[in-house]
């Protein structure tokens, strides 16, 4: 014999039924904040007042950037105006995924004559490379590069 379906029986499944949806929203808004730093520059306004200068500057050098991430390698070759390689010294460096910090790491590169290499043994996917570099005339040189690696470092 089935029991009849009275108004608490009605209210017990509407409050069951939103309570789980709040607890997969507030789930996925905690996992959401507490693995992306969502921080790109401490102060926007204080970087923006150099802007234009810093790119003029960057723009200046004319150098052209190839960058490659396959087989566990990051290669990052420039080239200057007349395209002569360019080895210019590494301030710094993260590779590291767009939406959070946990696999980020600091490629340590190498001068191979041509090219600055370093190992980087990632996951397949995208990635993102922030550099900081400096020319031999002291000009930072800034960039962020997506790339996207489609078969595993082997």
């Amino acid at each position: 014999m089935q029991r009849p379906l009275t108004g608490w029986h009605v209210f017990a499944i509407f409050a069951g039924c939103f309570s789980v949806i709040i607890a997969v929203n507030l789930t996925l808004a905690f996992q959401a904040v507490g693995t992306f730093p969502g921080l790109v520059t401490k102060n926007s306004y204080i970087a923006s007042q150099s802007f234009d200068k810093d790119r003029a500057a960057q723009d200046g050098l004319g150098w052209t950037l190839n960058t490659d991430l396959a087989k566990g390698v990051l290669t990052l070759a420039i080239t200057d105006a007349e395209g002569a390689p360019v080895n210019p010294k590494v301030m710094a460096a993260t590779l590291g995924r767009a939406t959070h910090i946990a696999e980020d790491m600091d490629p340590v590169f190498t001068w191979n004559g041509t090219a600055l290499t370093a190992p980087a043994p990632v996951e397949v996917g995208y990635w993102t490379l922030w550099l900081e570099l400096e020319a031999a005339d002291g000009t930072a040189f800034r960039r962020r590069i997506p790339l996207q690696v489609r078969e595993p470092a082997l």
